[in-house]
């Protein structure tokens, strides 16, 4: 710095010569202005030290242990990175949105976890209305797409799910049926016995499947179609991977399921087919909620501001994932592109996932029947 202003000032003294100017009055205004500067520059440099320094500050003191409750147990090393970053130890406990919001409710604000981490967006929907999450509110939210984010803060998305068939094609062919292209070619009656989906009220991606085609064939016309859909199905799995695990295994010929770049690796080199239906995807936002009067708070409100408000961390998460839907959440992030056309997805009104959600369950129960796996 000393070097640059001794030079700076060499030069102005020259030029002063050249021009005839006193050199006192020259010397004297251009030691003055870079003394000025020398100083705004100081004084800019203590100002920022002084915001990291208060940034530092304002960050909570983290202890103890956080509880999640996630839909895998994959995300562990993403757990762990915090872990690292922070001193916090996390617990992690695998489980399905559903049985998440009916463990929630049971415990009668009481939670014994702290950080809910994965699942269809219409569970945390149903527990933000029985007051009970958090709310969470940081800078970085203010870049993630207004769809996948509560307005108030209480739940944000960590990626999308979409849905498609994944077809045994050996299957079909010993059958003798055509492999499905559309959610219409489902009622096929030669498919009798031989379609597999998870059961709604457990897996929130197939409650998913259920709230958008409602809404993309009318309730009266979508009731129907789910009655004559139901004939063509064996039984609802209990688990959200059940579909994939029974198709890939020979038990059905074709499973109702989410689709991502995982399950593309599963069956690579098989003879299963992924099958995007050309009449609409079904898809559903994955929340990521804290839970109200939560015993670590502190460290799971800071988990999600620490995930979304770094970009390393969420393609982290979207490697995991093994999704692109992140894409859609925050569409400034680089190294994550879609695999897909978003057009392809079905048009649907989100907040109809949350506020429908018992009524079109209960209605979806008794047309189970004895149907829905309880193993």
């Amino acid at each position: 710095m000393k070097k640059k202003f001794l030079t700076g000032l060499a030069v102005a003294c020259a030029a002063a010569m050249m021009a005839g100017c006193g050199s006192g009055e020259t010397a004297e205004t251009t030691t003055a202005a870079a003394t000025t500067a020398a100083a705004a520059e100081a004084s800019e440099s203590e100002e920022t030290e002084a915001s990291e320094s208060q940034e530092a500050a304002e960050a909570p003191e983290l202890s103890g242990t956080m509880k999640v409750v996630a839909t895998s147990e994959d995300y562990v090393t993403l757990f762990d990175k915090f872990t690292e970053e922070t001193g916090v130890k996390v617990e992690l406990l695998s489980m399905s949105s559903g049985e998440v919001l009916s463990k929630l409710r049971a415990e009668g604000g009481t939670p014994s976890a702290d950080l809910w981490f994965g699942g269809g967006i219409d569970a945390f929907m149903s527990a933000k209305e029985d007051g009970l999450l958090e709310q969470v509110n940081f800078d970085a939210a203010s870049e993630l797409a207004d769809t996948y984010k509560d307005s108030e803060g209480y739940w944000y998305s960590k990626g999308i799910t979409i849905v498609g068939f994944l077809v045994n094609q050996a299957l079909t062919e010993e059958l003798g049926v055509e492999v499905p292209q559309s959610w219409t070619d489902l009622l096929n009656e030669g498919y009798k016995g031989e379609i597999i989906m998870s059961n709604p009220a457990v897996s929130g991606t197939n409650y998913a499947v259920v709230n958008a085609l409602l809404q993309t064939m009318g309730e009266e016309e979508g009731w129907n179609y789910f009655q004559k859909l139901n004939d063509n199905i064996a039984y609802y799995g209990k688990r959200g991977s059940d579909p994939l695990n029974k198709v890939v295994s020979d038990e059905f010929a074709i499973g109702i399921s989410y689709i991502d770049r995982g399950v593309e690796a599963t069956i690579d080199g098989s003879d299963i087919a992924i099958v995007y239906p050309t009449d609409g995807i079904p898809w559903v936002p994955e929340g990521v909620a804290v839970f109200k009067n939560a015993e670590n708070v502190d460290a799971a409100k800071y988990f999600v501001e620490w995930l979304f408000s770094n970009d390393d961390n969420l393609r982290m998460l979207a490697e995991i994932d093994k999704k692109d839907g992140l894409k859609l959440v925050k569409p400034s992030i680089e190294g994550i592109e879609l695999g897909y056309d978003p057009a392809i997805l079905m048009e649907e009104d989100l907040s109809l996932f949350g506020s429908e959600r018992d009524e079109v369950l209960a209605q979806f129960e008794d047309l189970m029947g004895d149907k829905a796996a309880d193993e």
